[in-house]
């Protein structure tokens, strides 16, 4: 009897707690619930779009602007039947004044963003210049069930100068308004370059307003409001009249061209080859206009500074001569080159058909022997060079500010055991140590790789001074780094210089050539092939990378220019010529 009780009592107990808890939400925590959506119900929020940031470059010159124009909406549900008439009288209208937009193309894209939902004016033109629609004003703003609003047009003014570097904004996907709120109601964000980069700087921070309103949607009094962000600008590193020298004096199909401060990692001028006109993303681009580049074999898309991945070819010798220095070779090491050495059942030839003779290091920097490299590598071995290589930053991010940059590949046994699980052939040692086979790079790597040889620290290119990282100490002796910077002054001076014959400048230079093949040459061949006798897109990489003044270093200038043979004869006088315009500009004084 008991326990029925007890069960009984249970039952009562567990029926009264249920109600309770019911009662406790049905009359608070709802209560709150409804309470917000009442707020909802005479509470409107106005969100207030910042606007876009302004680009500028180092002395102020505007990069990307903001063009002030119009948007046309036409009034939403329209497309019943008896309503016709009156949206085929505002498409018409349009149309009408503004002869490109066709009727087809606006039906379509109002019935595409119409329906029993929205019950705001749909867009069905994007944006009309000021000084275009301006004139028609009146027209439009008295015309029934059109609207008429203002609208801003990202602008490039320099057009395809400096394209990759600034980048461009597009259309937020949905993907893009997941991941920023803001994107939603600006329609747009960064796609790319700096304007990717740093959108969340670019686009500002939104502000709003709260406005009580009556059962007829007119508002009483403003609740509250805040500004949207307004100084939203960045100004970079950047010398636009330098970067547009530069594209004036590129008289090649593919490449690039690096002007960056060697001490702090400022980067005055950075172009890509072949650049193209960021406007046409900001409007829209055409499927024609699209096909063509996506089709160009010289890859006008590629971002080349951080995306384009080359053999060094003989650039990277001052970093496998210092490795060498490193692991116990000494300063006085020479060999007899006699143009070629022989491994297994294959010549490993210089590029000098017999050869340079007797080489120490800074004849090996000067007239760029290859044979120095092979007999090096093989003392010292594949693993203690990639060690070397891998603290001037090779296979690895640079860290510019700019999206997506690549790695490259700094070889060794346990890369090509992951990558291809096959062991490593001593062949291979010889011909990585010349900047061949497996090896690839970026040019960026290249420019900040050749600015610590001139100052001795390894700086972080940038554009923008927040992105500003101290630069490293390696911790190379100085007088390793005097015997390459005395190399690196003789292939500019000396008269067996790899690029003495087409150096003209006003500033005293140091650098390196480099040839970096395309395609291996075959041992048939007993003679090294001509670069003319190639087909265009099988011809070697030409490279070029300086700094100067020799004296008081400064400036790095590194050129690649695609497909271009001999980096002497072909950046000679590009170099030459931009370490001039940096006298000219004042950033060198002429002494």
């Amino acid at each position: 009897m008991n326990i029925r009780l007890n069960i009984i009592f249970i039952i009562i107990f567990a029926i009264m707690t249920t109600l309770l808890v019911r009662v406790y939400f049905l009359s608070i925590k709802s209560n709150t619930y409804y309470e917000e959506l009442s707020k909802r119900n005479y509470i409107n929020r106005i969100n207030k779009v910042p606007v876009r940031g302004v680009i500028e470059d180092r002395n102020g010159k505007k990069l990307a602007i903001n063009q002030m124009g119009f948007s046309i909406l036409i009034k939403p549900h329209l497309r019943s039947y008896k309503n016709k008439e009156k949206l085929n009288s505002a498409i018409e209208f349009i149309e009408k004044h503004f002869p490109k937009y066709k009727k087809e193309k606006l039906l379509k894209n109002y019935k595409r963003k119409d329906s029993a939902y929205n019950h705001d004016y749909v867009k069905v033109v994007d944006y009309i210049a000021y000084e275009d629609f301006f004139p028609k004003y009146t027209l439009f703003a008295s015309k029934e069930n059109i609207k008429v609003e203002s609208a801003v047009k990202r602008y490039y003014p320099y057009k395809n100068v400096a394209s990759h570097i600034i980048g461009y904004v597009g259309k937020a996907s949905r993907l893009d308004i997941v991941k920023n709120d803001l994107s939603a109601f600006s329609g747009i964000i960064g796609k790319n370059g700096l304007e990717k980069y740093y959108n969340d700087i670019l686009q500002g921070k939104m502000g709003y307003k709260d406005i009580k309103v009556n059962a007829l949607n007119e508002e009483i009094e403003v609740l509250e409001q805040k500004e949207p962000s307004s100084n939203n600008n960045i100004k970079i590193s950047l010398d636009i009249e330098l970067q547009k020298y530069i594209q004036e004096i590129f008289n090649y199909k593919g490449g690039a061209v690096i002007v960056m401060d060697s001490t702090n990692g400022e980067l005055l001028a950075a172009a890509s080859f072949p650049e193209f006109d960021n406007n046409i993303f900001a409007r829209g681009i055409s499927v024609k206009e699209w096909n063509e580049m996506r089709n160009d074999f010289n890859h006008p898309f590629t971002n080349k500074l951080i995306n384009g991945l080359y053999p060094p070819g003989s650039i990277i010798k001052m970093g496998v001569a210092l490795s060498f220095l490193e692991n116990g070779i000494k300063e006085s090491y020479t060999v007899n080159d006699s143009g070629f050495i022989k491994i297994g059942n294959r010549n490993f030839r210089c590029w000098k058909r017999h050869g340079h003779g007797k080489v120490g290091f800074n004849k090996a920097i000067r007239e760029s022997c290859d044979d120095f490299f092979y007999k090096g590598s093989l003392r010292v071995g594949i693993n203690k060079i990639s060690k070397t290589l891998d603290k001037f930053g090779f296979g690895q991010q640079t860290g510019v500010d700019q999206v997506n940059e690549f790695y490259g590949i700094n070889p060794n046994k346990d890369w090509k055991q992951k990558k291809y699980n096959k062991p490593w052939y001593v062949g291979e040692t010889v011909i990585t140590s010349i900047g061949q086979g497996n090896m690839l790079v970026t040019p960026m790597q290249m420019a900040r790789y050749t600015a610590y040889i001139a100052n001795g620290k390894l700086p972080t290119p940038h554009f923008y001074k927040k992105n500003y990282k101290e630069p490293i100490s390696l911790n190379f002796p100085e007088k390793h780094l005097n015997l390459m910077r005395k190399g690196m002054y003789e292939v500019m001076y000396h008269k067996k210089g790899t690029a003495s014959r087409h150096i003209n400048s006003k500033v005293k230079i140091a650098g390196k050539t480099g040839t970096a093949q395309v395609v291996s040459i075959p041992q048939s061949e007993k003679v090294r092939m001509k670069e003319s006798d190639l087909k265009y897109y099988q011809r070697s990489h030409a490279w070029l990378t300086t700094y100067g003044p020799y004296k008081n270093p400064k400036y790095v200038v590194t050129i690649l220019v695609e497909h271009g043979g001999h980096g002497g004869s072909v950046a000679g006088k590009m170099v030459s010529k931009i370490f001039d315009k940096l006298v000219e500009l004042g950033y060198i004084k002429e002494k």
